[in-house]
């Protein structure tokens, strides 16, 4: 009698088994499958309320796809709630994720479940456990938040990790809930952080940065712990405890330096130059507990996490020294090997980084190579990777960047092209050995039919002049001949601008006269910029003419008959004039007769009212008022000190940044630093300033108690902050030297270790003199006891030096 349930349910559960097998077989033979059709409202109700756990799983499993598709799923509620004390864990997950997406819609039903959910806070599998403690904490429902609390701090002692992680997580969704909970939740966190398992660590500092990032306080004692531990946590924890280890770092531990000297070194052979005895420079000196930081950083940068290496460079540049930001240099680079998304925000924070180190970056210059299918930024940024590392560069890498951007003056995509002109321009900047090569490969772009090509290769000739205009005369007239071949405005305006910018140079080579007589003729049809910089031109013109009117005039046979001297103000005819003088005006400041003609017959003149005729009728407000000012600072010919310091005046040499120069003090690895410095998304990132030394907490805070409870790798209290093997060590050798103290007469034994160090001692006393010439690059810091001493040796000396004269002389 008995067997026959057993053998009904058996035959149940074949049942199951084999409706299951024939819907997995059906799925796998077709393709395209055929979307469910939805079910009844009382259909899938009826599902909900069955007591077989296959059909109860089946109408959640409705419920859910329902709910992710937008549908109403508030009917269920109830059907759905009462399912949450099945001892089915997968019935239990279904619940749970239809009760955090509706119970802030249905409050009151959700408190229902809570007496349910605080039962399986109980339960034996830790799995449950921590779904419950995780549902819990996510019902926004404020009134249970001292529920919450009260189910954090059992999670926080419970003995399975994945609970306490579950605990640890659960905290800002309560202080979300109830911000009054914050004195419990501290403790609780408190706790956490010094967990003896990594993942409840990690997830502790998340809550940390998420509740309380000032609160410095809790973090003294857990400091060393959370460093060691930094290895072996996910990237999601390793990213927040490199955001809290740097804050730390700012606020507790202070930035020092020293000043230091150079030992003096000697060359291989004799004969060769040694650096010089004494040179100070200045080291830094960074805090043991920094130094313990940065030193388990350096295991990160193998991370396969793209953004925990960047968070790695990021520590490094703001906290280390340069050799750490040199170490994290290859794991950057190595990034362009990433997908495309990756390769392009790697980039810029390379470009960042290669702003600071510039040379460390020369080995890696053919991973920058520009790959046909790389988009346009990822080009750009390339490029500027080029600029920068150029000046550090051997000859045959200069020569080979210089061959690759020349090669991409001639690609199909007119913004690549710009960019690449641009950045031959950038590299003859950095480097003027290199300014007349990258000036031959541009003049060879200005008579492309592309017009964006010759304008903005143009734009960079104009830089490149304008930097030594004395040694680039040819280089304007050659300009000037391919105004005929030249269509684009742009790049008409610019070679009208050189000519008139340099006609006053040389006066036996002036060209400008004859290029205005030119222009003149089709001014009609000429654009807008163009026909401005042509007014400009006849301005220049006509102006360096009565500047060599003037200087010709006093040379004159007859110059009082040109010139008539101007009478001398005195005090008493001007009493309120402050520059008024007795002196006779000179002669560069005599103005013409006005009675003498004009001298109408030199072409200048004539081509000054023309070109003034022709602006006249001009079609552009702006080009009118232009030439109308322009007329009125020429109108008096004998007074042309104000036209020439608005027309002639030195312009200052352009100098071209790096497009990223705006971005050099953005975090590294923010929003900020991908979308430029005029966004404010990603400011919050910035570390706070460096605590000054002296105003730093105590560095016994972080001294750890019961280091070694904490974390199987950590270090054992049992010794005072020494490995437990240190420790037995130490005990024994401790026994032996007191039985051999006991008698007396008898001499202390002495170890290995002991001999070893005395011996060491005395080579170091022996060979000091020996160090001090081999060592290179070595530092001494510089006392006052040493000052002291050497002015006590130049007084012994002076003395000895007194009594040796003293007894020569006695003799």
């Amino acid at each position: 009698m008995e067997s026959m349930p057993r053998i009904s349910s058996m035959l149940e559960a074949a049942r199951d088994l084999t409706l299951e097998a024939a819907q997995s077989a059906g799925a796998s033979r077709s393709l395209n499958p055929r979307p469910s059709r939805d079910l009844s409202f009382l259909q899938v109700k009826k599902l909900l309320d069955s007591r077989n756990d296959r059909d109860i799983l089946e109408g959640l499993r409705k419920v859910i796809s329902m709910m992710y598709r937008s549908k109403p799923c508030l009917p269920y509620f109830s059907s759905v709630i009462k399912n949450v004390a099945s001892p089915n864990v997968e019935i239990k997950k279904l619940v749970y994720i239809f009760l955090l997406h509706h119970a802030e819609a249905e409050p009151d039903l959700a408190l229902l479940s809570i007496n349910t959910i605080q039962k399986s806070l109980t339960d034996q599998n830790p799995q449950v456990r921590a779904m419950a403690l995780r549902v819990m904490s996510g019902i926004k429902v404020p009134v249970i938040s001292q529920i919450v609390s009260l189910a954090i701090k059992r999670g926080c002692g419970d003995m399975s990790p994945y609970v306490r992680k579950a605990a640890a997580l659960a905290i800002p969704k309560c202080y979300k809930l109830d911000p009054n909970t914050i004195p419990q939740l501290l403790d609780y966190l408190s706790i956490l952080l010094g967990d003896k398992q990594y993942y409840v660590a990690g997830s502790a500092v998340t809550a940390y940065l998420e509740i309380c990032p000032e609160r410095v306080d809790l973090v003294h004692k857990h400091y060393r712990g959370l460093v060691r531990k930094l290895v072996d946590m996910d990237e999601w924890s390793q990213l927040a405890t490199l955001r809290l280890m740097s804050i730390y770092a700012r606020k507790c531990l202070p930035v020092r330096s020293k000043k230091m000297k150079k030992s003096k070194t000697k060359g291989f052979y004799d004969d060769e130059a040694s650096e010089e005895e004494g040179s100070i420079v200045e080291v830094r000196i960074l805090d043991p507990d920094l130094e313990l930081f940065l030193r388990a950083c350096k295991s990160l940068l193998y991370s396969r996490n793209s953004a925990v290496i960047v968070s790695v460079a990021r520590c490094f540049l703001d906290l280390g020294t340069p050799e750490y930001v040199d170490s994290a240099v290859g794991p950057l680079v190595a990034l362009l090997r990433s997908p495309r998304d990756i390769q392009q925000i790697a980039l810029y924070n390379i470009v960042d980084v290669c702003l600071a180190r510039p040379e460390r970056f020369v080995r890696y210059a053919d991973h920058f190579f520009v790959h046909a299918s790389d988009p346009f930024d990822v080009a750009r940024l390339k490029f500027e990777v080029w600029t920068l590392i150029y000046p550090h560069c051997e000859p045959h890498i200069r020569d080979m960047i210089l061959c690759e951007l020349e090669h991409f003056t001639r690609a199909l995509n007119p913004e690549i092209v710009q960019e690449s002109v641009r950045a031959i321009g950038r590299c003859a900047q950095s480097d003027s050995h290199a300014s007349a090569r990258c000036l031959r490969l541009l003049l060879e772009q200005v008579s492309s039919l592309n017009g964006n090509l010759s304008a903005e290769s143009l734009t960079v000739i104009r830089h490149l002049i304008q930097q030594d205009p004395q040694s680039h005369t040819k280089t304007v007239i050659r300009l000037a001949k391919n105004l005929d071949t030249t269509p684009n405005p742009e790049a008409r305006a610019t070679i009208i601008w050189l000519v008139g910018e340099f006609a006053g140079i040389d006066n036996e080579s002036n060209i400008a006269p004859d290029v205005l007589r030119i222009l003149a003729k089709g001014f009609a049809g000429e654009s807008e910029p163009a026909k401005l910089q042509i007014v400009l031109l006849a301005a220049k013109v006509y102006l360096h003419h009565l500047n060599n009117l003037r200087e010709q005039r006093p040379q004159s046979p007859n110059p009082s008959a040109s010139f008539q001297e101007l009478p001398p103000s005195t005090d008493q005819d001007e009493p309120d004039n402050p520059f008024a003088s007795s002196s006779p005006i000179p002669a560069s400041q005599m103005r013409p007769n006005p009675t003498e003609p004009p001298n109408l017959d030199h072409p200048i003149p004539k081509l000054w009212d023309y070109i003034l005729l022709l602006a006249r009728y001009d079609t552009s407000y702006d080009l009118r008022d232009r030439t109308r000012t322009y007329r009125a600072l020429l109108a008096n010919s004998s007074s042309t000190q104000l036209a020439s310091l608005l027309l002639l005046a030195p312009k200052p040499v352009p100098h071209t940044p790096s497009p990223s120069e705006n971005r050099k003090d953005l975090p590294l690895g923010s929003t900020s630093l991908i979308l430029g410095s005029k966004f404010a998304i990603g400011q919050g990132q910035e570390l706070p300033e460096s605590v000054e030394e002296g105003q730093e907490p105590d560095p016994r805070l972080r001294d750890e108690a019961g280091a070694g409870k904490d974390y199987p790798g950590g270090v054992s209290s049992v010794g005072g902050g020494r490995p437990a093997g240190e420790a037995l060590d130490a005990a024994v050798r401790g026994e032996k030297e007191k039985e051999t103290e006991k008698g007396k007469g008898r001499m202390v034994e002495k170890s290995l270790e002991d001999w070893l160090g005395e011996e060491g001692k005395e080579d170091d006393e022996n060979g000091e003199d020996d160090e001090t010439e081999e060592d290179e690059g070595e530092y001494e810091e510089i006392t006052e006891s040493e000052e002291e001493e050497g002015d006590e040796r130049v007084e012994a000396k002076g003395l000895v030096d007194d009594e040796e004269s003293s007894s020569s002389s006695s003799l």
